[in-house]
C-alpha cells in the first residue's frame, strides 16, 4: 500500500462512504424513533385542538340559544306580570268603588236616622212646649187678672 500524502481538507475514500451509510442509517432510525411519533403526537394534538374549538363553537351557539330562550321567557313573564298587575288594579278599583258606595249608603242611612231622631225630638219638644205654653199663658192671665181661670 502506498501512502499518499495529500494535504487536502476533504479526501474521498472508503470512510466517507461508511460515514454516509451510517448517517443514512442514523436518519432512518431517527425518523422511526423520534420524528414519526412526534409527528403523530402533533397530529393528535391538532385534532384535539380542533375538537375543542368545535366544542367551544357548539357551546357558544348553545349558550346563545339559551340566552335567547331566557330572554323570550323573561319577556313572556314580564308581559304576564303586567297583565296580572293590570287585572289586580282593576279589581282593586272595583272593590274600592263598592266600598265607597257602601259607605255612602251607610252615611245616607245615618243621616236619615239622625233627621228622623231630630224630627221626633222636635215634635216631642213642640208638644211639651205647647202644654207648657198653655199652662204658662193661663198662669200669666191669672196673674194679670188676679183671679183664677177655670176649674
Amino acid at each position: 500500500m502506498e501512502i499518499i500524502s495529500n494535504i487536502a481538507l476533504i479526501s474521498i475514500n472508503e470512510t466517507l462512504i461508511i460515514q454516509l451509510i451510517s448517517f443514512l442509517i442514523f436518519l432512518f432510525i431517527l425518523n422511526r424513533v423520534m420524528f414519526r411519533p412526534l409527528q403523530r403526537i402533533m397530529a393528535e394534538r391538532s385534532e384535539h385542538v380542533e375538537q375543542v374549538k368545535q366544542e367551544i363553537v357548539k357551546s357558544e351557539s348553545d349558550l346563545q340559544r339559551l340566552i335567547d330562550q331566557m330572554t323570550e321567557q323573561e319577556s313572556s313573564v314580564r308581559h304576564e306580570a303586567f297583565e296580572i298587575n293590570r287585572r289586580l288594579e282593576a279589581t282593586a278599583k272595583q272593590e274600592a268603588s263598592q266600598i265607597f258606595e257602601q259607605v255612602r249608603q251607610e252615611i245616607d242611612q245615618m243621616r236619615i236616622d239622625a233627621q228622623e231622631s231630630v224630627q221626633s225630638q222636635i215634635s216631642t219638644a213642640q208638644k211639651r212646649l205647647q202644654k207648657e205654653s198653655g199652662t204658662l199663658a193661663v198662669a200669666i192671665m191669672e196673674a194679670i187678672l188676679g183671679r183664677r181661670l177655670g176649674p
